[in-house]
């Protein structure tokens, strides 16, 4: 069921110098907002941040009464990447290979979540922040807002956000992303398909407000099979795809909201759904 509760904010984890959460929650309407809280650090990926952010993922998969979530961010930028000074701080390969792998695993768990996460772009999102932008499975962004994939700028290929990034755009729009570490704009960004809207910086909040709720509404049991149906399937060859789509729909079709969906549009009254 939704949420009827006021709306409310857990800290995920603990920033270890000022004592400030490194991750914010915040539950209202059946939403669930993440908001990076490194507001100093341009909201970099540290390991605290991403260890949050998988605690929160784990816990949101969960979660029934949650619908749809949002990932924003404090202060003036989205998030700019892997928090580069506490990965020189320890330059061991064991430590990058691990800490990528931590989180490529937190990236594959906002595509795994069972609702669908919608990203809240201001400022600038650069390199795994890109990613990030990448993997949601929608964005919104400020028209001021910036995107880039600079690593190769400092002789540090963004190899894991290419995985990201390379899957969410056109080839060569990724290729000229990755080799050029150059910033593109918001309307650019959504014409390559890395975001879907843009609006003024004013309006940001209403346009993802208004986004996820609408998402939170629906039957969640169709959400729900949509978003595990929709990644699984864009693996699969033709054939196999539309076989696996057509056993989704099957079982779909039998769950009890379902019936009651197109009985209700057959009779042509509202539906009664039994999970709202």
């Amino acid at each position: 069921m939704a949420s009827s509760a006021p709306a409310s904010t857990a800290p995920a984890a603990s920033a270890a110098a000022a004592g400030a959460a490194v991750l914010l929650r915040e539950d209202c309407g059946g939403v669930a907002t993440l908001t990076l809280n490194r507001p100093a650090q341009f909201n970099a990926l540290s390991e605290a941040l991403i260890a949050a952010l998988q605690r929160e993922l784990d816990e949101l998969a969960q979660d029934d009464s949650v619908r749809a979530v949002v990932l924003a961010a404090a202060g003036r930028a989205f998030c700019a990447g892997h928090d580069l000074k506490e990965m020189r701080a320890r330059p061991q390969q064991d430590y990058y290979r691990d800490l990528f792998a931590r989180c490529g695993r937190m990236m594959q768990s906002l595509l795994q979540l069972p609702q669908p996460v919608l990203a809240k772009v201001h400022g600038v999102a650069t390199a795994a922040g890109c990613q990030l932008v990448a993997t949601c499975d929608l964005a919104l962004a400020a028209d001021s807002a910036r995107f880039a994939t600079s690593g190769v700028n400092l002789g540090l290929f963004c190899s894991t956000p290419a995985v990201a990034v390379s899957r969410a755009v056109a080839r060569k729009d990724a290729f000229e992303l990755l080799f050029t570490g150059g910033f593109i704009g918001a309307e650019h960004a959504r014409s390559i398909g890395l975001v879907n809207r843009v609006v003024a910086a004013a309006e940001l909040d209403a346009a993802v407000a208004a986004l996820a709720s609408e998402i939170a509404a629906k039957p969640p049991v169709a959400v729900r099979t949509g978003k595990a149906m929709f990644y699984r399937q864009l693996a699969m060859p033709l054939p196999d795809a539309y076989q696996f789509a057509g056993e989704v729909m099957a079982a779909n079709m039998l769950e009890a909201d379902t019936q009651e969906g197109v009985d209700a549009f057959i009779e042509k009254r509202p539906p009664a759904f039994r999970r709202r």
